[in-house]
């Protein structure tokens, strides 16, 4: 193994313990590009020195995270559903469970979604008694998640009495309040190939099914819906109306918003 070989094992190795992420999932050749690219622009001569620099600058070390992790996702996208979530559909599952609630943010990528369902139920009652369980097929976009660090285009829509009640700012970046951490239980899972826990009464995927096929949304659905308690809701994205709800024993109740029968 040459010297520059064994430089990149050993960030490889400091990075997995430092962050959760682990770079080895991904193709060599084109990460170490991308890491030497960024590391030789901040003027550093090895990863070994750029780690080192890493554990001293949080900035250096959220750049790094920023360009691992490439995020689509943002808090409170789409902002006029959320509030139909909290306004209306939210209230109804409560007085029917005694305040008490078990959701699932499927396909939760970085973490904002799983995130912005916490904030919006510790409106409504005590986190104590809420579960949200948020899964991935990445690992590294869960070890990211699980940091609840972000950069400020992810906290485009966020409302600002939200915004300083459950972030607080870190050099250029944002950091989620514990509490909010603390409510989300993140899991590993491949939506097509794992069970699916049940009894849930709110279910969240958005923006993730227009990337499967046909076949396999029909998978989904029947999934999803058996995953629902009688009454649960399934929360889809903009881009994702179920035209065929009745053969997977949902109905439609707002835009976006389906009940299990």
């Amino acid at each position: 193994m040459t010297a520059h070989e064994q430089d990149y094992q050993s960030f490889i190795e400091n990075i997995k313990r430092k962050s959760g992420i682990d770079l080895s999932l991904y193709k060599e050749a084109q990460m170490k590009r991308r890491l030497t690219s960024l590391y030789e622009k901040r003027g550093f001569k090895s990863f070994s020195d750029f780690f080192i620099a890493m554990c001293e600058n949080k900035e250096l070390y959220y750049e790094f995270l920023d360009r691992m992790t490439i995020n689509v996702s943002e808090f409170f996208r789409n902002y006029k559903r959320w509030e139909v979530l909290e306004n209306e559909i939210l209230p109804k599952i409560l007085s029917k469970n005694n305040n008490q609630i078990k959701v699932w943010s499927a396909a939760c990528s970085t973490g904002e979604e799983p995130y912005t369902i916490a904030m919006i139920l510790s409106n409504l009652m005590p986190l104590s008694k809420v579960k949200i369980l948020a899964t991935d097929i990445d690992e590294n976009v869960l070890a990211r998640a699980k940091l609840g660090i972000y950069p400020e285009r992810s906290l485009n829509e966020v409302p600002s009495h939200i915004k300083t009640k459950y972030f607080h700012k870190d050099g250029s970046n944002y950091k989620v309040a514990d509490e909010i951490i603390q409510a989300v239980q993140f899991k590993k899972q491949n939506l097509l190939a794992d069970p699916f826990e049940s009894q849930f009464d709110l279910i969240v995927c958005r923006n993730v099914l227009i990337y499967f096929t046909e076949e396999a949304k029909e998978i989904l659905y029947k999934k999803f819906s058996d995953a629902l308690k009688p009454e649960g809701v399934f929360f889809v994205g903009s881009t994702e109306q179920i035209f065929n709800a009745d053969n997977y024993n949902l109905s439609s109740i707002e835009t976006f918003f389906y009940q299990k029968k």
